[in-house]
């Protein structure tokens, strides 16, 4: 008896010593459990999260620049958001303690999105009407370099601050012609309100000169300072949670589904293969897995950012993004 009460007891101190060793991340989202963040979810569920030692809660957000202040002081230790507006950020907050470690949306999905039944068929064609543009929208902060690309007049654009959830109703009811926002969002939200696909026009930054890098997990440094295996699991974990989803994406919104039961399954799903497809898993990605940037396009990103936004200081891009936590044993090859 002594001998079985030893070994329970033995057995219960080691159950406590790996909860003790497990470290939690309470990780800030951009945005609503939608069928992006599926990934998140099959790396909780099917384990990978806790195979690196991790608890991993995840919180929704209100939008891509969301996530950045909640991770500069420490209310959380990692989150997803914007890489560009992390350049503004710290030009603006000099030595605030956050970073990207891991390029997620690599194509960016930031684009406007009009109706052709109110007259937007071409990118021009916003000139004179009213674009409809939420101010802590990931899409919206990228607009003035698409302008500037483009040959957009802005002057001849009255542009309408709204909210997230005004967002699409505005355009459906042809309050605003156009919007700004993710291109998997909004066109999706369109639909489900009853707006016919064909008469959607997507026009998306990346593909009229815009070279920005989207979204991106973002640490904060201190914490990544004294937990850099605890970083490189996350991100190692969650590159194997997107890998998951683009196996069986059914599945992994489905697990998605159980911490928001009212989202449509099918749309969710919809939506994800529509982000992993025209955002995360771009053909540089195909040939240098996920995480990292090109530095010739970082830097053309960074130069870009200096055509529309006055830097308080010279530029520092190695504190924008650093791949120090990028896992190094192929777990980031699609």
């Amino acid at each position: 008896m002594f001998h079985r009460a030893l070994t329970a007891a033995a057995a219960s101190l080691l159950l406590a010593s790996t909860a003790m060793a497990e470290t939690a991340i309470n990780f800030a989202l951009d945005w609503k459990f939608e069928g992006p963040a599926a990934p998140y979810f099959a790396a909780i569920d099917n384990g990978h999260f806790a195979a690196e030692g991790l608890k991993v809660e995840i919180q929704a957000g209100q939008g891509s620049l969301d996530a950045i202040p909640k991770v500069a002081t420490g209310a959380f230790p990692m989150g997803f958001a914007d890489m560009n507006s992390i350049a503004k950020f710290l030009d603006q907050n000099p030595g605030a303690p956050v970073t990207a470690v891991m390029m997620v949306y690599d194509k960016p999905p930031a684009a406007m999105v009009g109706r052709k039944s109110l007259g937007i068929n071409t990118i021009k064609d916003i000139e004179g009407k009213v674009l409809g543009a939420p101010p802590p929208d990931g899409a919206w902060s990228q607009f003035p370099v698409f302008a500037k690309e483009t040959g957009l007049d802005m002057a001849k654009i009255k542009v309408e601050p709204l909210g997230f959830p005004t967002r699409e109703p505005m355009l459906a009811e042809g309050k605003v012609a156009a919007v700004t926002g993710f291109s998997f969002s909004v066109v999706l939200n369109l639909v489900r309100l009853g707006v016919p696909e064909d008469d959607i026009a997507i026009f998306t930054m990346a593909d009229n000169g815009v070279d920005y890098y989207g979204n991106a997990v973002i640490v904060n440094t201190d914490f990544a300072k004294a937990n850099p295996e605890a970083v490189t699991g996350f991100i190692r974990a969650l590159a194997k949670g997107w890998k998951d989803a683009a196996a069986d994406p059914e599945k992994a919104v489905g697990q998605m589904i159980t911490r928001t039961p009212a989202s449509d399954v099918a749309l969710e799903t919809r939506r994800f293969k529509m982000a992993l497809e025209g955002t995360v898993l771009t053909d540089w990605v195909k040939a240098n897995g996920m995480g990292g940037v090109d530095p010739a396009r970082y830097a053309s990103s960074i130069e870009q950012l200096k055509e529309i936004y006055t830097f308080k200081n010279a530029p520092t891009p190695d504190l924008y993004y650093t791949d120090a936590y990028l896992p190094k044993d192929g777990s980031l090859t699609f």
